[in-house]
């Protein structure tokens, strides 16, 4: 994709990996909107760097996801580009959980990870197929490949999203609209709470990697460990994955 001159959206762009593109993409000489539910990190944002364009948005509800798409057409109708990054992770054990009056709880995490880009991806496919040059960009994880088995619900979200994304390649192959997918792995954000990724990327250097995939041209952007998990076998998938929840159980026992 073409790296200046683009009005970009990016969902949960007010901290963490949203934030860290939006700086990016403001500095390559994008117009940049940032949506979130929560206004004081949104003002944050636009405190840090001024030419933010912010809109106070919860993704969970479907309302809200067709509110945004209307705001967003009706005062900036040249958008031609959609980063799909909100995203939440939760770790539990599926034995010490109350599934009955808890659902809630857990189905935020479906609905923020894959309900929200899947419906946002399918509201702007028509509008972009109409422009000269668009992109959609879906932010999946290294999860995607290999489950983190104590966060079940993110992983499961995170290759099913993955795989809407290869659909939604296909589907746009004849249009101008290119369907990238970023595949993170541990960055060193507040994702799944303060602290639980400090041992992650550092999150300046992870995404100047995925900005310098995206110069590359590349459909599929990983960075440190998601590289090669992007292409394992599925013997490695199943040992990686089993490796990795001997060595994190404990956390959630």
């Amino acid at each position: 994709m073409k790296l200046s001159g683009n009005t970009i959206l990016i969902t949960g762009g007010g901290s963490g990996i949203g934030l860290a593109f939006a700086e990016r993409f403001i500095k390559a000489g994008n117009k940049v909107i940032i949506t979130g539910r929560r206004e004081n990190v949104l003002q944050n944002a636009k405190e840090a760097f001024p030419s933010l364009i912010t809109h106070v948005s919860d993704l969970d509800i479907e309302s809200e996801r067709v509110a945004l798409f209307d705001w967003v057409t009706a005062n900036y109708p040249e958008i031609n580009v959609l980063v799909n990054n909100a995203g939440i992770q939760q770790r539990f054990n599926v034995l010490k959980t109350d599934a009955n009056s808890n659902w809630n709880y857990f189905s935020k995490e479906i609905a923020t990870n894959l309900e929200a880009p899947i419906h946002l991806s399918m509201l702007f496919s028509s509008l972009f197929a109409s422009k000269e040059e668009a992109a959609i960009i879906n932010v999946t994880s290294g999860l995607a490949f290999t489950p983190f088995a104590i966060a079940p619900i993110y992983s499961a979200t995170k290759a099913a999203l993955h795989s809407f994304t290869m659909s939604l390649r296909l589907q746009l192959s004849d249009t101008s609209v290119e369907v990238i997918e970023v595949a993170p792995p541990a960055v060193n954000t507040a994702l799944g709470g303060t602290g639980m990724h400090t041992l992650g990327e550092p999150l300046d250097a992870f995404a100047d990697g995925i900005f310098k995939g995206l110069e590359e041209e590349k459909q599929e952007i990983g960075y440190g460990t998601s590289v090669n998990r992007l292409r394992m076998s599925r013997d490695e998938i199943d040992e990686y994955a089993a490796n990795m929840y001997t060595a994190t159980k404990n956390t959630i026992e």
